[in-house]
């Protein structure tokens, strides 16, 4: 298997059928061959790639090459489609005679690629001819000297395979993996004496680690393994997880966690003895939505326990978003990750009024109406619930504004405290209109309304961790209140007139305003006072689970700083989106 190392192509080796098999099986692997077969070729070189032939070479094209592998690689392409069919069943009919041991459709469904014996007493180019006139079919006379790289396949386009393939020569010498120059399609294999038989049990609660790992990268990175990238950030996030239900053992987890994308044990193993080093903050979520998957899908979507740690009593319940996890983006699932267990979709849909003020300029098509993602929300929980937990995550995704809005505030201190020093002069300080969006619920509605009418056609974002403020201060005012977030969930024309010249008059055109309230249940019955107005269909209400008696967690889970960074990421480009969504669209793509 091919894979690169400070920017110089290397080689690792498949020592199993297993292996070879979960090379061809993984969701990245499936993902990127269904993207090649659809026409987009430029994804062919994130395929797994493999090289079955190994020449030393003179002119140092193969640096550190030692020997001659026993297998050659040839390359069938090509062929007409009406003989795709002919030329397999030639191939297969001969696999005898010919020392056939792979047989593969390639990437792009245009040929086959073949693994046969060697004859040791031919050249490679000799070989290649020896095998192109036994089948009639030519080679590709450009890989005569070293066979080229193949670009590997999925499990489905694999026609036959032998176990002979993973037969290992006995050798004295154990090679150090060789380094691959010149060409960008060749490699040198790599040869082991023996694989260290497993020590430690292979499975947890009865469902193999390898189906845990598997199932985890589905859950927490989109179905794709580690690359040449990521690997070794991914490496340590997957020890540091695992180390929970491996009994915080390195030799475990070296039997565990796999090597990947050309990773050397070595590099592992200092990967696990960092991730054992770090500090432990309870039971890790992504783990923990993992097993939660696991136990879903071999229970018939049962709602079940499953207990993950010794060392702890509490049981882990399933969540109804846990299954849709992987299907979160960066961002959205730092926000989830960053709350405790069972307050998923609480912060999820507090956060998505603030998704939909930050990306502004994204309409919505309901049914040939087009509005802003206009989104009013209210988490409902009773005292110590966790509500505040919430609030960290609100405060980031907002973070970009509200420094913005702190400049515009600053400009407006400044300028009362000139009309104050000016309070008796002829020239009055003209007031500035600023656009400040992120809008305090501790207000008048007069003083809102202005706020909402200087957005520059922007939304406005209002967030308050308790919904009595909003009770309280709106109680003479509550209809008006109620009007006002209608008409901004609606996207519809506000206005506001008084004869005063002094009072406040707003004319706007779309009312584009978010909300985002927390507060305790029978707060929820003071906001929403009035049952007959509609108001009550246009908001969004999350309860926060009931932890009567959970105990106190030793280490509650808070914002990271990578999580606030890549929070605020999403949040910088949200502004920059512009278009449509059409909701039927929408909703065909989602099922």
């Amino acid at each position: 298997m091919i894979y690169y190392k400070d920017g110089v192509k290397m080689m690792r080796p498949v020592l199993t059928e297993t292996e070879y098999r979960n090379l061809r099986n993984s969701v990245r692997q499936k993902t990127v061959m269904k993207a090649v077969r659809g026409g987009d070729e430029s994804q062919k070189t994130k395929l797994v790639q493999m090289n079955y032939s190994c020449l030393p070479n003179e002119d140092g094209t193969l640096k550190g090459s030692k020997r001659m592998s026993s297998t050659v690689g040839m390359d069938i392409d090509h062929i007409a489609p009406e003989e795709m069919e002919a030329v397999k069943d030639n191939i297969l009919a001969k696999a005898g005679e010919l020392g056939l041991l792979m047989l593969e459709g390639s990437a792009r469904g245009k040929g086959y690629h073949l693994v046969f014996k060697r004859h040791e007493d031919l050249s490679q180019e000799e070989n290649l001819k020896w095998a192109s006139e036994l089948l009639g079919v030519p080679y590709d006379e450009g890989a005569k000297d070293i066979t080229r790289v193949f670009f590997t396949t999925t499990e489905k386009e694999l026609i036959f395979l032998s176990p002979q393939l993973f037969e290992v020569k006995e050798v004295q010498e154990v090679p150090k993996v060789q380094e691959v120059q010149g060409s960008t399609e060749s490699v040198s294999p790599e040869i082991r004496e023996s694989v260290t038989p497993a020590s430690f049990p292979t499975h947890y609660h009865g469902i193999p680690f390898k189906d845990i790992i598997a199932k985890y990268w589905e859950v927490n990175n989109h179905g794709f393994e580690p690359t040449i990238g990521d690997r070794d950030t991914l490496t340590y996030q997957l020890a540091c997880d695992l180390r929970h239900i491996c009994g915080k053992n390195a030799e475990w987890l070296d039997q565990v966690i796999p090597c990947y994308n050309g990773f050397t044990p070595e590099e592992k193993r200092a990967k696990i003895k960092s991730a054992l080093s770090s500090e432990y903050n309870g039971f890790p979520m992504r783990l923990r939505n993992t097993l939660n998957a696991l136990t879903r899908n071999d229970n018939d979507n049962e709602n079940v326990n499953v207990n993950v740690d010794d060392n702890e009593e509490d049981a882990v319940s399933i969540s109804p978003l846990s299954p849709y996890l992987r299907y979160l983006s960066q961002g959205v699932i730092d926000s989830i990750e960053a709350v405790n267990p069972g307050l998923e979709m609480v912060v999820l849909v507090s956060i998505c009024p603030e998704i939909g003020a930050l990306a502004t300029g994204v309409k919505l098509d309901v049914h040939g109406q087009v509005r802003g993602i206009n989104l009013i929300s209210y988490v409902a929980g009773d005292f110590a619930s966790g509500k505040g937990g919430i609030d960290p995550v609100v405060d980031t995704w907002m973070s970009e504004v509200a420094a913005l809005d702190k400049m515009y505030q600053q400009q407006e201190d400044e300028w009362r405290a000139k009309k104050l020093a000016a309070k008796n002069k002829k020239d009055q300080p003209e007031e500035p209109k600023l656009p400040v969006r992120c809008l305090t619920l501790n207000n008048t509605v007069a003083n809102l309304a202005e706020r909402l009418a200087n957005t520059e056609g922007k939304h406005a974002f209002s967030f308050t961790p308790e919904a009595d403020t909003v009770a309280q201060k709106w109680r003479s005012s509550m209809s008006d209140f109620s009007v006002m977030l209608r008409q901004s969930y609606d996207g519809t024309k506000y206005e506001r007139e008084a004869r005063s010249a002094e009072a406040v008059n707003v004319h706007i055109d779309k009312l584009l305003w978010n909300v985002t309230m927390c507060g305790t249940p029978d707060a929820l019955y003071r906001v929403v006072s009035n049952y007959t107005d509609g108001f009550q269909s246009r908001i969004a209400v999350a309860r926060t689970p009931d932890n009567t008696f959970s105990p106190l967690e030793d280490k509650p889970y808070v914002l990271t700083e990578r999580q606030t960074e890549r929070i605020q990421q999403i949040a910088h480009l949200l502004p920059l989106m512009l278009g449509e969504v059409v909701l039927p669209k929408l909703e065909a793509k989602g099922t």
